[in-house]
């Protein structure tokens, strides 16, 4: 049953935003009494902490699905902001990210941090793969991109309330990312996947 409140949790917070999903509104989507989601969490803090733990992880286990498909570095990177743009898809007045910002800053400091280590990683195995491929310029510093976009990404994320002007921010931030990366057969990629991003 723990693990069932903490899925619904974070499907209704994701959906309609940390502040607005009160544990009356959790309990009656699951047909449960609020006193049987008070028996695992004494407060929404704390389901508001084990819900994004839990999305985490399924965040990441997408990911790693994706990764495993083994496309080329820049259709990937396409591939894994599609991913969140379908997750992410909020039906409240602001974004899910910046709703946990606000009003639970603690909870959401412990998720940057752990997202900036995940998303570091993958974005250097990215680029490296990429300079491998003929993708991105060999000369590139990797250390100052990785940082660069995963500044450019969490800065938005931040600082952006509005989900849909988020997303449109950050498929800007990836296409300036890339160009600044890419080599003549990386712009190629890059402009095909623009125009497949455009055409959906």
């Amino acid at each position: 049953m723990k693990e069932k409140i903490i899925k619904k949790a974070g499907e209704l917070f994701l959906k309609l935003g940390f502040k607005s999903i009160t544990m009356d509104d959790i309990a009656g989507e699951m047909c449960i009494s609020k006193k049987t989601i008070y028996k695992y969490f004494c407060n929404k803090e704390l389901l508001v902490e084990e819900s994004t733990n839990f999305m985490h992880i399924e965040i990441h286990e997408t990911i790693n699905t994706i990764l495993a498909e083994n496309r080329n570095p820049i259709e990937e990177n396409f591939r894994i902001r599609e991913m969140f743009s379908e997750m992410f898809q909020s039906s409240a007045d602001t974004s899910p990210v910046y709703q946990l910002k606000k009003h639970y800053p603690e909870i959401y400091d412990k998720v940057i941090f752990r997202e900036i280590t995940e998303c570091s990683r993958w974005f250097r195995t990215n680029i490296i793969r990429g300079i491998e491929n003929g993708l991105y310029r060999k000369e590139i510093d990797v250390e100052a991109y990785v940082q660069f976009y995963y500044t450019l990404i969490f800065n938005i994320n931040e600082n952006t309330s509005s989900e849909r002007e988020s997303q449109r921010l950050e498929l800007q931030a990836l296409e300036y990312h890339t160009r600044a990366m890419s080599t003549a057969e990386g712009i190629i990629e890059l402009e095909k996947q623009l125009q497949n991003t455009n055409t959906k």
